[in-house]
Formats: structure tokens, C-alpha cells, sequence
């Protein structure tokens, strides 16, 4: 179920409707609230396997050295670098995110790493980019577009500051299709997901919101749906582990 099915002025935040104004910020303290503790979040919500889907995602991405990218959501980081070894020194990436904190730390990390020459850092808001037309290759979003409140206008921004020819790549939790993992999926994401947060992060409410946003994400065929209604051509999608993540791919035509 997609935030298109909420009341009218309202949307998602989780299982609750809020004023479609109020989601941003809602969301936004979420985020400043996991920044200092992101790989821990992603561990108890993966099981430690985020690192391998994160690994397939860049591999298979569409880019050459010398390449110009954009990774949206992608304040911490994880993308971005592993991006690094595709474009090589002559390329650039741009880390997009509309969350200061995370962002924040995705600096301080790369710093860490001593890969400071040919990153960008913008804070924004995926749905109103930033950045002139046909200005990427590729654009990347992670684990992001289902906390963005107008996902369509979204979509329909990445496609703009695509260039011809480039590619835009989703990697989201989506839905899982075996019938008979269903409820050990939802047992994790709603018993034991919260209790973990509450235990490492001190944080239940904010790990329960990301279990709850995934449940409210469009599923595999609806968010192909909504790429190529946002314009964009050959669009597809691949289910990893059986669904509880999928890549969807799209081209500017």
C-alpha cells in the first residue's frame, strides 16, 4: 500500500494518517534520531544482509569510469563509496540527502576513510532536486524513497536531472512473496525490531516507523508502475531474498 491511498490532505507516517505537511518533519526526527546508530538500524533490520544487497545494487548499476552520479538519501555514505570504485578518480558523486545529521555523518565517515576528492555533499529534498537537467548518469536511492512524502514528484526529479541515456535505481524493502515466510517476517519486524531498538538505541518508536513505512511502500509491480508513469522507459525490477527488498532499474529515453 502506497502513501496515493491515504485521506485526502493526509498521508503515510508509519500506520498513522498525518497532515501531508507533517510527514517531512516527522520523518526528519526519525532520522536525526537513528544517524549516530545507521548501520546498527540496517543490521537489526536486515540481519546483517544490507551489506551484500547494498554490494549487488552498485555492481549492477549502469556506470563507467569518469561517470557523474547522484546517490539521493545517501547521507551516511554506504552507496557512495562503494560507487567510488566505478567511477574511479575522474568521476564524481554527489550525496543527496535532506536529513543535516545524516548527512553529516556520511561526511565525517568519508573524511574517516580518506576519500575526500571528488564527493559532493547537498542537503535536499528528492522531491524539488536542486540540479539543472541532464546533469547525471546515474541516480541512486537506497532504502529512501518510501520516507519521502510525494514519491511520484520524486521519481518525476530524477528523471529530469538524468541525463539521456542514464539510468535511476531503487533499492527498497518491498514485499515478500512466500506465503509461508510472511509471519516470520512480520513476527521480526514488529516484535522483535522494536525491542532490539529499545535495547541497542534506546529508540523502539522510531525502529517501529521503519518497519511500519515498509508495510506502507508500494509494492514490486505498483512502484514499476510508478516509474513509468513518471516517464521513465525499459523499467524493471529484480526481488532479492524473495522480495523483502527489489531493485527496480529505469532509462531516460
Amino acid at each position: 500500500m502506497s502513501d496515493e491511498s491515504s485521506k485526502p490532505g493526509t498521508t503515510h507516517f508509519g500506520f498513522r494518517d498525518v497532515p501531508t505537511g507533517d510527514k517531512q518533519k516527522l520523518v526528519g526526527e526519525v532520522f536525526s534520531s537513528v544517524a549516530g546508530n545507521y548501520d546498527l538500524m540496517n543490521d537489526l533490520m536486515s540481519l546483517g544482509i544490507h551489506r551484500v544487497w547494498k554490494r549487488y545494487f552498485v555492481a549492477t548499476a549502469q556506470v563507467r569510469t569518469g561517470d557523474r552520479v547522484l546517490d539521493l538519501a545517501g547521507g551516511t555514505g554506504d552507496i557512495a563509496a562503494l560507487l567510488r570504485e566505478r567511477v574511479g578518480d575522474s568521476g564524481e558523486l554527489v550525496l543527496g540527502d535532506i536529513n543535516a545529521s545524516m548527512l553529516r555523518v556520511g561526511r565525517d565517515r568519508m573524511t574517516d576513510r580518506g576519500q575526500v576528492r571528488g564527493f559532493g555533499y547537498v542537503q535536499c529534498n528528492a522531491e524539488t532536486l536542486p540540479f539543472p537537467d541532464n546533469s547525471f548518469d546515474l541516480v541512486t536511492i537506497a532504502f529512501g524513497l518510501r520516507n519521502v512524502t510525494d514519491k511520484d514528484a520524486a521519481l518525476r526529479e530524477m528523471l529530469r536531472v538524468l541525463k539521456v541515456g542514464g539510468q535511476a535505481r531503487v533499492l527498497e524493502f518491498s514485499e515478500v512473496k512466500a506465503d509461508w515466510f510472511r509471519p516470520i517476517y512480520d513476527f521480526h519486524s514488529f516484535k522483535v525490531l522494536p525491542r532490539l531498538g529499545k535495547l541497542f538505541a534506546r529508540d523502539a518508536d522510531s525502529y517501529q516507523y521503519l518497519a511500519e513505512s515498509i508495510r506502507k511502500h508500494p509494492p514490486q509491480d505498483a512502484l514499476k508502475a510508478m516509474m513509468e508513469a513518471a516517464g521513465f522507459a525499459r523499467c524493471r525490477y529484480r526481488n532479492l531474498n524473495g522480495g523483502i527488498v527489489a531493485i527496480h532499474d529505469g532509462y531516460k529515453a
